[in-house]
């Protein structure tokens, strides 16, 4: 958490705010450090805009070990917007990152008036979000899956195979597969931990369990391995979301699949999209994910479906048309 490494620049409000996050809303370490890093850059900026510092001062250089209420109590929504307007200008950020940053305000204020009680009115109650563009999920078709399966060979064959077969089937986030313990394979179900630590089981069909009981026969004659991690790299150590991601470029490479265009996180939307066009309800699919809002599920809706085509066609209305 960044209180033990920047202890000068935590201001108490900031402090008891982050810890709220952890200890009792149960946030990742991750989710707490973005907090984190959004609410400095806001308090530095609003130190730099109150003229509470030299005008020269670098942003990077401003304390905000000394932000206390009062200073709070004082921002105002034109604030905030000229603080984005700063960061769409002068820091190139773009609107999902300018809107993540208004979500953390929200949120800071929120716990500052909903949750203790420090203030009195939410200064930014009718604070907008920037509007953002939905652009549809990238995804393998079901051909193009087969092929990347198809195409593993080499060495870390079992291994590759089942996590490619894991992503495919399961559409695990690449921080829950490589966070996978032998323990968690339960039978025909998998214990996965997902974003701020919440459990789910998820069920694994013919396909993950005969990949994971291949690869198991050569993962446990493998000398000096890490005796938890359920996969591990060549140095016998588990493997790192950024060793899975580098893995599953060269995979789409062997399978003549642009790796430019798909990643790890791909293949999770590739699942998606294979589970709701062959009959899974979008909010079973919800519980598969691991998505805490259905909304964030529903992108997956809007792809291109074969079967909604279809029953569109079997509409007994479908050729009723107009009488010329």
């Amino acid at each position: 958490m960044p209180m033990a490494s920047e202890p000068h620049e935590m201001c108490p409000i900031l402090r008891d705010f982050l810890t709220y996050h952890e200890t009792i809303l149960g946030h990742s370490k991750k989710t707490v450090d973005e907090y984190y890093l959004d609410l400095r850059r806001f308090f530095r900026y609003l130190k730099r805009a109150r003229k509470l510092v030299p005008a020269n001062t670098p942003l990077d250089e401003i304390s905000i070990a000394d932000v206390e209420l009062s200073l709070l109590a004082t921002v105002t929504v034109t604030d905030v917007y000229e603080f984005v307007n700063f960061l769409s200008r002068d820091c190139a950020v773009g609107a999902a990152g300018r809107a993540r940053k208004i979500a953390t305000l929200r949120s800071f204020y929120k716990y500052l008036t909903a949750k203790t009680h420090q203030l009195s009115e939410n200064p930014i109650q009718n604070l907008d979000s920037p509007r953002l563009k939905k652009s549809l999920p990238r995804y393998l078709s079901l051909e193009e899956s087969i092929r990347l399966l198809e195409s593993v060979d080499g060495p870390d064959q079992a291994r590759d195979y089942c996590i490619l077969t894991i992503f495919l089937n399961c559409g695990l986030r690449i921080s829950e597969l490589a966070g996978l313990n032998k323990t968690d394979v339960r039978g025909d179900q998998l214990r996965v931990v997902g974003k701020g630590n919440k459990e789910r089981m998820v069920y694994l069909n013919d396909a993950c369990l005969a990949a994971i009981r291949d690869w198991l026969a050569v993962r446990d004659g493998t000398a000096g391995a890490d005796p938890h991690a359920l996969f591990l790299s060549r140095s016998r150590q588990r493997m790192t979301p950024a060793g899975i991601h580098y893995m599953v470029k060269r995979r789409f490479l062997k399978a003549g699949l642009d790796s430019t265009l798909y990643s790890s996180h791909k293949l999770r939307h590739t699942a998606a999209t294979l589970m709701l066009e062959n009959g899974v309800d979008v909010r079973t699919l919800q519980e598969v994910l691991g998505h805490e809002h259905l909304n964030t599920t529903q992108i997956y809706t809007h792809v291109n479906n074969e079967s909604l085509r279809a029953a569109a066609r079997a509409n007994p209305l479908a050729k009723v048309k107009k009488k010329s």
